[in-house]
């Protein structure tokens, strides 16, 4: 299997973010407009948290909380896994199973190369089979 890198470049690098002081409303907002389950809170260039609509759904809706007025640091993941760009997908499936997570942020030698999703993975393995099936059917008819 190919690496994260490798994905990112099928894939594209695009990476959005928002600020701890923006509310969850405009969060939500931000994720609709880019049609992103998540999105990174930054500062300064610097990585502060994660938030997902997950986030959104059981630490604002469910608990009675006002989204128009909850910030994104209230909500926010702070402790942030994140993935090098240079480990094979396989590594990447197992960091997200074992962690419960679905988004993790891309690093290459320190600099944020972009987010990746468990769609993003379960595409790239849907792909991976389909030209590994071909690539057999090739050998079989010789």
């Amino acid at each position: 299997m190919s690496t994260v890198r490798d994905m990112l470049r099928r894939k594209g690098s695009e990476v959005y973010s928002v600020t701890s002081n923006e509310t969850v409303y405009e969060t939500l907002t931000v994720m609709s407009m880019h049609n992103t389950g998540a999105v990174l809170v930054m500062s300064e260039g610097k990585l502060e948290g994660i938030v997902s609509e997950r986030d959104c759904v059981r630490k604002v809706d469910l608990v009675g909380k006002n989204a128009k007025t909850t910030k994104v640091s209230e909500i926010m993941t702070a402790k942030v896994i994140t993935i090098d760009a240079g480990q094979d997908l396989e590594e990447c499936m197992n960091l997200m199973i074992d962690n419960n997570i679905r988004h993790l942020p891309v690093y290459d030698n320190g600099k944020l190369m972009g987010l990746i999703s468990v769609r993003d993975m379960l595409k790239e393995v849907v792909d991976y089979q389909r030209s590994l099936i071909e690539q057999l059917e090739q050998y079989i008819k010789g």
